[in-house]
């Protein structure tokens, strides 16, 4: 079936290659699910030679069990399925043992430390747009695509990651580690399709993913459990302690500080005169810290591990928009460096700072802005 040439016209446009597609091959990470399956689809039909690769990244015994789990069992059978019909080759990497050692360990460790981690940002530094990304170059492929609703634009410096045209879908918070060489050789055909468009042409085509819902949790971590993954690879990762207020009363006690996250209101299993957050977790001392609301409101975040796209930073503060979850809008901001760390100020304040998590900053805020790179959270301040 035909597909709106306009679309086609789009997805070329997103990929940026010279004239005759058909001189391209472009390995495509196909994950199973509807977005990286219509990718595929759009870059045969654009006339490219695509290669379909997927990842096994854990037990697949395991995984074909549960639901809503990507890059495994039913998945990874979605994958192949789809590039059969689209008659473009395909392969499945074992990288189980890889995964394990750059994203579930990390994830486990940062838990146990009091940090909240994310998973999905190290397994795209790590896995996806590192392993992943030099098996597509001995693969002789001009590009690595990729279903991310996110969008890149060629400059003379090279190219620029930028939010999608789908801002209820945009996946750049989950990107902001990717490195300039990654940024060059990636491509997001998806980046100015709306998801509405996306399944549209996954219906038009008979895809068998066409209906296929998005999976909702971390793809280990079944149910959004995560503390039971934690304890079944660090048993001893379950130690009680207190539950303190800021003003240092002791409100009750806890089986683990892997059970609570900065932020947290609901399932503290204690009571006091006004509604109680986490507002901070000692891993040293197996306390979990609450207090009120506006006790969360932090205004300084100093960063680690920086990836900077953007201009070179000097001894002037950069204006920016943060962005301290992806479930949240960015914020006014500035970026600085003292004693050559980078702290960000975010202008208004900010609630839920959790270390661990990242801070993405933006040229601005809505569809086509620049994303100008990001750390993980290494400390908050008021």
């Amino acid at each position: 079936m035909k597909i709106d040439q306009r679309i086609l016209e789009m997805v070329h446009a997103a990929m940026g290659l010279p004239a005759n597609p058909g001189g391209h091959r472009v390995v495509c990470a196909m994950s199973g699910g509807v977005d990286s399956s219509v990718a595929a689809a759009l870059l045969k039909l654009a006339g490219y030679e695509v290669v379909g690769i997927t990842l096994q990244l854990y037990d697949h015994g395991e995984a074909i069990r549960r639901k809503g789990a990507c890059c495994a069992g039913q998945d990874i059978h979605d994958a192949r399925r789809v590039a059969a019909m689209l008659d473009i080759p395909h392969y499945v990497l074992d990288f189980e043992s890889r995964f394990k050692e750059t994203v579930i360990d990390n994830f486990v460790e940062s838990y146990m430390a009091g940090a909240t981690p994310i998973p999905c940002v190290r397994c795209n530094q790590t896995v996806k747009f590192a392993d992943l990304f030099w098996r597509a170059k001995e693969l002789g492929a001009s590009a690595l695509v990729t279903g991310h609703y996110v969008d890149s634009v060629a400059t003379s410096s090279g190219r620029e990651l930028r939010t999608p045209s789908d801002m209820a879908r945009d996946q750049s918070y989950f990107l902001f580690a990717t490195t300039q060489e990654q940024i060059d050789y990636l491509r997001f055909p998806l980046g100015r399709l709306t998801k509405a468009e996306t399944r549209e042409v996954a219906a038009a085509l008979g895809l068998a993913v066409a209906q296929k819902p998005d999976s909702q949790d971390i793809c280990f971590v079944p149910e959004g459990r995560y503390a039971d993954v934690i304890l079944r690879h660090r048993p001893d990762a379950g130690q009680a302690g207190e539950i303190v207020h800021l003003d240092g009363r002791v409100l009750g006690k806890h089986d683990g500080i892997i059970h609570f996250t900065v932020g947290q209101r609901r399932g503290l299993g204690i009571a006091d005169g006004e509604p109680l957050y986490v507002v901070r977790l000692d891993a040293a001392a197996k306390r979990v810290i609450v207090g009120p609301h506006e006790a969360l409101r932090q205004h300084e975040i100093v960063l680690e591990d920086l990836n900077w796209l953007g201009s070179p930073l000097n001894g002037k503060a950069t204006s920016c928009h943060a962005r301290i979850r992806s479930s949240r809008p960015p914020a006014p901001a500035t970026l600085a460096l003292r004693s050559n760390r980078p702290v960000v100020t975010i202008t208004d304040g900010e609630f839920g700072i959790s270390p661990g998590q990242a801070c993405v900053l933006y040229e601005g805020e809505g569809a086509g802005q620049r994303v100008l790179g990001g750390g993980f959270i290494a400390a908050t301040q008021n």
